[in-house]
């Protein structure tokens, strides 16, 4: 007779992409996945086959809840730059206990020139967020807030490489009051 899970699948999930997302995926061993999911090996095997299976699920629970996250926070914003900064604020400060930096970028660093399924992942999740920035940045062209002496998608493709450095450096000591100088003066190419 088989026994029914001890468990709820989605929460022991968002332990272990807590975990994945602050440590990494080489730095985090089975054992540490157990402990902190607080299940049974066995139980890990059976619901998520191996550890890269559970890493890419994750990722995705990582994409799903910045996806949620960033909607809910521009769909307040009034304009365009107040939603480029909520998107800036929760990529590079976070959230009340949350690792620093990204997921997606920590991964990309470690993973993706061996791993075509976590490059296509962070790829996919760049792009995205790319395409919002460039869905944002005609927003606050049409409206006047911008230049257009570039394209949308050329400012989109800058900007989102700022923001990824200033990611990887919010995993660092470097201050949020650098970051926040960083991003005013990338912003600072948007303008008039």
């Amino acid at each position: 007779m088989a026994r029914s899970k001890e468990f709820e699948e989605n929460e022991v999930l968002e332990k272990a992409m807590k975990l994945f997302w602050e440590q990494g995926y080489e730095k985090t061993s089975m054992s540490d996945l157990v402990e902190h999911m607080g299940i049974h090996r066995r139980s890990l095997y059976d619901t998520f086959t191996d550890k890269h299976t559970l890493f890419l699920k994750a990722m995705d629970r990582f994409e799903k809840r910045t996806d949620a996250r960033l909607a809910a926070g521009i769909k307040q914003s009034k304009t365009a730059k107040e939603a480029i900064q909520f998107i800036f604020d929760y990529m590079s400060i976070g959230e009340e206990g949350a690792p620093p930096g990204c997921m997606f970028v920590n991964s990309a660093v470690e993973m993706a020139c061996r791993d075509e399924v976590v490059d296509a992942k962070a790829v996919g999740a760049f792009e995205k967020v790319e395409h919002l920035l460039v869905e944002l940045i005609s927003w606050g062209q049409q409206s006047g807030e911008f230049s257009d002496q570039y394209t949308a998608e050329e400012f989109a493709e800058y900007l989102h490489n700022a923001l990824t450095g200033i990611r990887v450096m919010a995993r660092t000591s470097v201050s949020k009051e650098k970051l926040q100088r960083i991003f005013v003066m990338t912003m600072h190419t948007l303008e008039k």
